[in-house]
């Protein structure tokens, strides 16, 4: 059955409102004020119709809502803020390729050319492309070494850049966030949902007692 949708509850906070109620609904065995639970009504007509009266139950939690969404909103938007924007005339994807190729590619190349150059030079000591070799395979090496400190270097900056939430100030926002959560559903549930669950169950007559035999 479709429910009707509060015109001030956001779609995305449907789900957390039907979380309230069916929190409510399961804890009501733990409430005096909610025994006709089961007995007057039963679970699936109380969400029913709690459902249904959304628009009504949710305006009594408004203000709570209005500012969770506000401190919600104002969160995102500090987010979206720190979120840089790829530029793909950067080539930054290249430039990414090219760092991790360079030391692999050279310290390849050194291993085959101190290995040639070893092998010439043991075979002919007086051959000067034995030396050569050397000298080459010690250049790609070097080159190597720098490949992988400047790949470190990425690394070390990319972490910095991800640094845990709490270092840019994010944490108090989330925070700030999670407590204006809870101060709706609070409201919610005491100002909205367990009020009407109680005028709902005291609208209903009670079972007939069974007849006496």
């Amino acid at each position: 059955m479709h429910m009707n949708v509060a015109p001030h509850l956001l779609t995305e906070d449907r789900a957390e409102y039907e979380r309230v109620l069916d929190d409510a609904l399961s804890t009501a065995h733990a409430r005096p004020d909610l025994d006709g639970v089961g007995t007057r009504l039963t679970v699936a007509q109380l969400r029913a119709m709690t459902l249904n009266a959304t628009a009504l139950i949710t305006t009594a939690a408004a203000s709570e809502y209005d500012h969770f969404v506000k401190v919600r909103e104002q969160n995102r938007a500090a987010i979206d803020t720190r979120i840089p924007v790829a530029d793909p005339g950067t080539g930054a994807g290249v430039v990414a390729i090219v760092t991790v190729m360079v030391p692999v590619l050279a310290g390849t190349a050194a291993a085959i050319l101190l290995l040639v150059g070893a092998v010439l030079h043991a075979l002919a000591p007086t051959v000067v492309f034995g030396e050569t070799l050397l000298t080459a395979g010690l250049v790609f090496a070097a080159l190597a070494a720098a490949g992988l400190l400047s790949a470190g270097t990425g690394l070390l900056l990319t972490a910095l850049r991800n640094r845990p939430a709490a270092a840019d100030g994010t944490a108090p926002a989330d925070d700030e966030l999670t407590r204006a959560r809870e101060a709706w559903r609070r409201a919610l549930l005491e100002r909205g949902i367990l009020p009407f669950l109680r005028a709902a169950l005291a609208a209903t007559d009670p079972p007939p007692d069974p007849p006496t035999p």
